[in-house]
């Protein structure tokens, strides 16, 4: 029977990896796969054809479903292109139950000349069992509006959990973001961010990365990362006190990430803010580069009103 390599990356395809793993032997698995938009890896193709793409979702898939335990839980990071289609093929085809579609919003996202440009990701939370699976409610509350507005007696004093809408920037909008809101927002991890490591292009902040781990496992579980990247799963699992195992196909990434998770430890704290609202300043006050003007706001001019004669 193959034996489960615990508190490791390696450097393989990994459906490969997941094949040789025993069944039934990852408690959460986390995947943010590429997105099949013809982003520059150095070793993988980002732009498949739609149905070999699905069919090498489904390969993976299948892999991935066989590794988890029977109250095993799977968190999917996917773009717009492909969101339904990879929903329906896990919940139909691999059987596995989608228990929210959470919405990750975050402004700054990708700039597009004619469309709207980018700025979500979708993340589904599916599980093996829909009678059995670890969710710490109690580990991810926040204080609900009974609490802090109503002072109704009612109240859950624990709090309430929070919506399934994860926004970036409530500081330009605090009418709309207030502190006793419960929407999630975290900041995508951008070029200029000092938790980004520089070597790979899509990095999930490890923030977000952490209340999905909260929820969603326990310490001394252990949490698969199929496609691990610049590694923040990995190392956000080793900060939780989590097990860990990874599979990163460029051999350039995986040498990069080791180096990475070398230099953590369960003591070292999360990357970026716990509290979002102080990840970066409102832009209201923002500078302005010497020779420009700042963006004047438009205000429609008043109609001539029309005199009866």
């Amino acid at each position: 029977m193959p034996t489960l390599p615990l508190d490791r990356l390696l450097n393989t395809d990994c459906i490969a990896g997941m094949n040789a793993l025993p069944e039934a032997s990852i408690d959460l698995a986390f995947a943010d796969p590429p997105f099949n938009i013809g982003y520059d890896y150095d070793v993988y193709e980002d732009k498949k054809a739609a149905d070999d793409y699905l069919a090498w979702t489904r390969q993976w898939g299948t892999a991935l479903t066989r590794v988890l335990k029977p109250d095993g839980t799977f968190w999917l990071a996917i773009g717009d292109d492909f969101a339904a289609e990879l929903k329906i093929l896990f919940q139909r085809t691999l059987g596995l139950t989608c228990r929210s579609w959470v919405i990750w919003y975050y402004t700054f996202g990708v700039n597009c000349k004619f469309k709207f440009s980018r700025s979500h990701t979708h993340l589904f939370h599916f599980v093996k069992n829909p009678k059995a699976f670890t969710f710490n409610a109690d580990a991810i509350r926040v204080p609900s509006a009974r609490q802090l507005v109503y002072a109704d007696a009612r109240a859950n004093a624990k709090g309430r959990l929070p919506d399934d809408t994860w926004v970036l920037r409530p500081q330009d909008l605090p009418e709309g973001f207030a502190p006793e809101d419960s929407t999630w927002y975290y900041p995508r991890v951008c070029g200029t961010f000092k938790e980004r490591a520089g070597f790979h292009g899509c990095q999930m902040p490890e923030q977000l990365l952490a209340r999905i781990l909260n929820v969603s496992s326990n310490p001394g579980d252990t949490v698969l990362d199929p496609f691990a990247g610049s590694g923040s799963t990995l190392i956000t699992a080793k900060k939780l006190n989590r097990h860990f195992l990874g599979f990163e196909l460029s051999p350039n990434y995986a040498t990069l990430l080791q180096q990475r998770l070398d230099a953590t430890t369960p003591t070292t704290p999360l990357s970026g803010p716990a509290e979002p609202q102080r990840s970066a300043p409102t832009t209201a006050n923002g500078k302005v580069r010497l020779g420009t003007q700042p963006v004047k706001h438009y205000k429609p001019r008043k109609k001539r009103s029309i005199s009866a004669d």
